[in-house]
């Protein structure tokens, strides 16, 4: 504690002047900082006193309670205290030029804490804004001096560009080009910035104006000697079209008409740039470009030899050969020769070529010939690469595959046969799901699909891989608008087809199969109705279809999908059994036999078979019982015996005399041998020769001629000893595999027509 003669003595030094206070303040032994004297300051010591030795028996007292006896103070002082020199020059560096210190040197923080900045860091402030302003300084002068030098060069393409265009613009007048021929600067700059234009715009007015100067014989004159065809050769490798079409069209004018042109063409490398250029598609460039190489190929075997070593020959040929047959593959005359002399092969071999023009010249050529083909050999090749082009992106390209892929899988089973193996399934669903509302896509694959789901052993394995790639919604999908009359037609074929394998019955239901069928039936039948011709004239068309024809492809679609009994049901509650009864009046044989072919399905439930005699069909099958299409008969005959199973013995033994007559009003010594229950075992023998018999493939409809013939077999005495054999007739009838016929042709859904 401070004694009270130590208050005194401040008091007096308070009292003092200040100048003696400085005076005796510098005699005093206070600790020095280093301003007055200059000295390097150090730390004080941990005592914090003025004179550490004044008070060493305490100090060592205390440290000696707390820490033991072997502590010693001045090593650990001295320690701190050099470490904190150490680091204060490092400090002060990181601060103000951190992009000095070496890479992964750890600065110890003076900063005790965060939100508190050291002196160092505040000082180091200014310093930094100081550096970024003198790197921003020395930025702008450097960009500065970069559009200086720049600024020029700019100003020069600038005007350049300018005056090439004002140039080419005048050169389109005929006193402007007269002047220009005149002088022969302007001719050598325009030479000049076509050979050295940076940019294209400056080239293609520059190549224009050359162009539309070389129209005169002075302008030829002028460009020959100004050095211009080497700068136009040049100007052939260019990727802007309209240079390339400047540059060949000005030296096909300097060929035809200046003296020396072909020679300084092919000594600047001229054959050689034309030659690359016959890969191009358009037609007039490529007839400037082929006479160009006639004018320098005529009369000097160099050039000959230069063009075919450049493989020039070939390409002509092929292109030239492929126009020809394009033209000749259009006249029916020349179809059937193309055709025999094996054309579609030879033009199959070059789709895959990669001159564009060529592959498309084939294509077109084989689409032509392809109706035409229908029954020709050898054409696994074709088939394959037309399905691998479905995939093409070029829109030309897939229409013309699918064109040619309907008609030569047109009545042509091995056909068929190659393109199912080869992917042309999915590949065909692919391109209908990709078209669109594109029917000129569409239709040509629908048709193709169609005639792959039947008439071939691998038909089922088609109609199950149409369900597998997700084809079911989309087909069904088309019958509704903005589709036209072709594709409906198309599309409901291919929906008989597809309804052929019982495990596509459910899901043409579920995606609405039925009752789109039904509203293209009603719509067609009454349209067939309103548009009745009198004195049974040709009925109109529309878009080319016959409504009759959409009347009985609905119809014979309805047929095959009631095979199943959900879907029969679905038939019966959209009210249809009154129209199909009306079909039976129709004076188109196929529509009467599909018409009596859904009903025949139909009546296999009692209730259906009552609709059916309420809505008045007795007569009209009874009368259909004569008919000459023995399919109709056929059917009219089952429909009947369905209806009359709840009949009294009476009926059924008319009925079974009415049909007998029916039947066989053709032969006259059946009634004398006729068991009383024929019928019964005559619908027997049907069903059990349409399952067993010769014929179409499974679940695929045949003619009746086969069974016709099995009939006549037996009319020498041996048929009544076969019906003998034969147990009565089971309580269902399957009449699937009849398909009626007229004058030996079966429908146009059946035939793939």
């Amino acid at each position: 504690m401070a004694t009270q003669p130590d208050f005194a003595e401040l008091d007096m030094v308070m009292d003092m002047d200040p100048k003696v206070q400085v005076s005796n303040w510098q005699q005093q032994s206070y600790l020095d900082s280093g301003i007055q004297s200059g000295i390097n300051t150090t730390a004080p010591s941990l005592s914090g006193k003025g004179n550490p030795d004044d008070d060493d028996g305490r100090v060592a007292f205390e440290w000696e309670q707390s820490f033991g006896q072997n502590f010693n103070q001045d090593p650990v002082a001295a320690d701190m205290e050099s470490h904190f020199a150490s680091t204060r020059a490092q400090r002060i560096r990181a601060a103000m030029f951190p992009e000095t210190l070496e890479e992964g040197m750890q600065i110890s923080a003076a900063q005790f804490e965060a939100g508190q900045p050291t002196n160092v860091q505040r000082l180091a402030e200014p310093s930094q804004m100081l550096k970024e302003a003198v790197v921003n300084l020395i930025n702008y002068q450097d960009d500065a001096e970069v559009a200086t030098r720049a600024i020029p060069e700019l100003t020069k393409l600038l005007v350049m560009g300018h005056a090439a265009m004002m140039v080419h613009q005048l050169s389109k007048k005929e006193a402007a080009r007269h002047a220009m021929m005149g002088s022969t600067q302007m001719v050598s700059a325009l030479v000049r910035a076509a050979q050295t234009a940076k940019d294209a715009e400056t080239t293609r007015c520059a190549a224009g104006a050359l162009h539309n100067i070389s129209h005169h014989r002075q302008g030829l004159l002028a460009i020959f000697k100004s050095g211009g065809i080497p700068a136009l050769v040049k100007l052939l490798s260019s990727p802007v079209e309209a240079i390339v079409f400047y540059a060949i069209t000005t030296l096909h004018n300097l060929l035809l008409h200046q003296e020396g042109s072909k020679m300084a063409v092919r000594l600047a490398g001229g054959l050689q740039k034309m030659v690359a250029l016959l890969g191009k598609t358009n037609v007039k460039f490529l007839a400037i470009t082929t006479d160009c190489l006639q004018l320098l190929a005529y009369g000097n075997q160099e050039s000959k030899l230069i063009i075919l070593a450049s493989g020039g020959p070939a390409g002509l040929l092929l292109w030239t050969t492929s126009r020809v047959l394009k033209v000749l593959s259009v006249c029916p005359s020349n179809k059937p020769a193309i055709v025999e002399a094996g054309g579609m092969q030879a033009l199959g071999l070059h789709l895959a070529s990669p001159s564009q023009r060529l592959m498309q010249n084939c294509l077109w050529t084989i689409r032509n010939l392809s109706d035409a083909a229908t029954k020709q050999e050898n054409m696994e090749g074709l088939l394959q690469t037309l399905v691998q082009l479905l995939a093409s992106n070029d829109v030309n390209v897939v229409t013309c595959a699918a064109g040619i892929l309907s008609n030569l899988t047109c009545n042509n089973y091995h056909n068929k046969m190659i393109v199912c193996q080869v992917g042309g399934i999915e590949a065909l669903v692919q391109t209908v799901l990709q078209a669109g509302d594109r029917e000129d896509i569409t239709e040509p694959a629908i048709c193709a699909l169609r005639h792959m789901t039947s008439r071939h052993p691998d038909a089922e394995l088609a109609q199950n891989a149409v369900r597998l790639h997700y084809g079911l919604p989309v087909i069904v999908k088309l019958l509704q608008p903005p589709s036209h009359w072709p594709l409906i037609k198309a599309v409901v074929g291919l929906i008989r087809n597809l309804a052929l394998l019982p495990a596509n019955h459910a899901p043409l239901r579920e995606n609405g199969a039925v009752p789109r069928l039904v509203q293209l039936l009603v719509r067609a039948h009454q349209d067939t109705q309103r548009q009745a011709v009198p004195g049974g004239g040709a009925p109109p068309q529309v878009d080319g279809i016959r409504m009759e024809e959409i009347v009985e492809g609905c119809t014979g679609a309805l047929h095959i999908l009631a095979r199943d009994a959900n879907n029969r049901a679905v038939i019966r509650s959209l009210n249809t059994i009154p129209l199909i009864v009306q079909l039976l009046y129709s004076n188109v044989e196929n529509v009467q036999r599909v018409a009596a072919g859904v009903l025949c399905e139909l009546a296999q439930e009692k209730e259906a078979a009552e609709i059916i005699e309420a809505e008045g069909a007795t007569a009209p099958l009874t009368e259909l019982l004569h008919s000459q299409n023995e399919g109709v008969a056929t059917y009219a005959a089952a429909v009947l015996f369905r209806m009359s199973e709840d009949k009294p013995q009476d009926f059924k033994k008319r009925l079974s005399v009415e049909l007998s007559h029916s039947l066989f009003r053709d032969d006259n010594n059946w009634n004398e041998w006729m068991p009383s229950h024929w019928f019964h075992c005559l619908i027997c023998h049907m069903s059990c020769f349409f399952f067993f018999g010769p014929g179409g493939y499974m679940n695929e409809p045949i003619g009746m001629d086969p069974l016709l013939d099995d009939f006549v077999s037996h009319q020498n005495g041996d048929f009544h000893d076969m019906l003998s054999e034969l147990g009565p007739p089971g309580p269902n009838i399957d009449l699937n595999g009849i398909a009626g016929h007229e004058n030996g042709q079966v429908n146009w859904y059946d035939s793939d027509l």
